[in-house]
């Protein structure tokens, strides 16, 4: 119990609960600087297929797993109605029991237009609490989830448009303090896609870019006064993608995502010749290099073009990269294979990863496996190692098998 109890406070800090008031008595390096938020879970690849492909997914083709990536494209299904349950252990290095669980559904309800929604859960796990005298304080399942929806439009033959609201709950210390309680925040979706044909000589096509800033909403609080509030993942992902029908039974698809996180950089504090913080007279902090991270999320959103104590330099490690390909049999089986890469400064995550897909009928079973190409430099492994999901599908097309949708008049 003594273990999980370590490993799930690690977890804690992953999330940022206690990440921000580290931050602030220790201060800042410019050798690694990782920006922290609130509910993380919200930014981790929900889906296998696109989690094949190096978790990239604002442009390649529509699936009923396009609310986390870029909720435009539902407007391009060729699926009348589709469902989509989605599975993943995660970090099962550190925690047995740990598990990201992922439902989406969409349907269309004209020509032009499609609606979805999706649910994602994530649970901690059980975990054993105790005070600081180690006594014990019971046993718990802390757990976040979020809910959204969306209305995706075509606006033309090759563009599309949508919003999405969303709700997210974070219950990680389950009432066990007399000074925590459960966070919430409410927040909202604007995304674009464009896709349309494209020839090369004998070979036809579809080129693809999509644009879409997620998770746009307030701050989020888990002490009853309020004292102290945390950014939410506010997202933004760009990228183009290029599918190539070599023959009637062979496509190749190859797909590229910039993502970075609109949320402030944590900035250097000044310290006296004790080596302690310097106090503003505010309640913070004497800032050295950097911005004021304690501003609105509008502001936020902003001034993270600008704040890193960096500079610019420090401004383009702030953008993880993600590759992919997908190549497909038949539209009956698929082998897809991709590189994720983040800063050594910001997190340091680099990996390859590996999928396949199998389509049958109305229904899809879709498979991928994480390889990490860096390990921990002290425990040696890297807890993202060996990390799985599944994810089934199941769709109904009300306008023929394999047929594209008519042009909007």
């Amino acid at each position: 119990m003594i273990r999980k109890s370590l490993v799930v406070f690690m977890a804690l800090l992953m999330t940022g609960f206690i990440a921000k008031a580290q931050q602030q008595e220790t201060g800042q390096n410019l050798d690694y600087n990782v920006i922290s938020t609130a509910v993380p879970f919200m930014i981790i690849a929900p889906d296998a297929r696109s989690a094949g492909m190096g978790d990239i997914g604002v442009s390649t083709s529509p699936d009923v797993y396009s609310m986390h990536w870029n909720p435009a494209k539902y407007a391009f299904m060729e699926d009348d109605f589709s469902i989509g349950l989605a599975y993943s252990p995660w970090l099962r290095k550190l925690v047995p029991d740990m598990n990201i669980a992922y439902l989406a559904v969409s349907k269309r309800v004209s020509k032009k237009s499609t609606i979805a929604g999706s649910l994602k859960y994530f649970s901690l796990g059980e975990i054993n609490f105790r005070d600081e005298y180690n006594n014990d304080k019971g046993t718990y399942s802390p757990n976040e989830f979020s809910v959204d929806l969306c209305y995706s439009r075509k606006l033309g033959d090759y563009l599309s448009a949508s919003v999405a609201g969303r709700f997210i709950y974070s219950h990680l210390t389950q009432g066990v303090t007399n000074y925590s309680r459960a966070a919430w925040s409410i927040a909202a979706d604007i995304a674009v896609y464009y896709q349309r044909p494209v020839y090369f000589n004998t070979i036809d096509g579809e080129f693809s870019w999509g644009v879409a800033i997620t998770n746009m909403g307030s701050k989020m609080s888990y002490t009853d006064a309020n004292s102290r509030t945390d950014f939410i993942p506010t997202n933004l992902r760009l990228g183009p993608s290029l599918k190539l029908n070599i023959d009637e039974f062979n496509s190749l698809a190859f797909s590229f995502d910039l993502n970075k996180l609109l949320v402030p950089t944590p900035p250097i504090y000044a310290k006296d010749a004790d080596g302690a913080l310097i106090p503003d007279g505010n309640g913070g902090f004497v800032i050295e290099k950097g911005k004021n991270p304690n501003v609105s999320m509008l502001q936020g959103m902003f001034q993270s073009f600008y704040d890193a104590p960096g500079g610019f330099s420090e401004e383009l490690k702030e953008i993880t990269i993600g590759i992919g390909a997908e190549y497909w049999y038949n539209k009956i089986f698929a082998v897809r294979a991709g590189f994720f890469h983040e800063s050594k400064m910001k997190g340091n995550r680099r990996y390859l990863t590996f999928g396949a897909g199998l389509r049958y009928n109305v229904f899809a079973l879709d498979v991928s496996y994480l390889v990490p190409v860096n390990n921990s430099s002290t425990s040696g492994t890297n807890p993202l190692e060996g990390t799985l999901r599944f994810d089934l599908t199941f769709n109904i097309n009300k306008w023929g098998a394999n047929t594209k949708l008519e042009k909007v008049d």
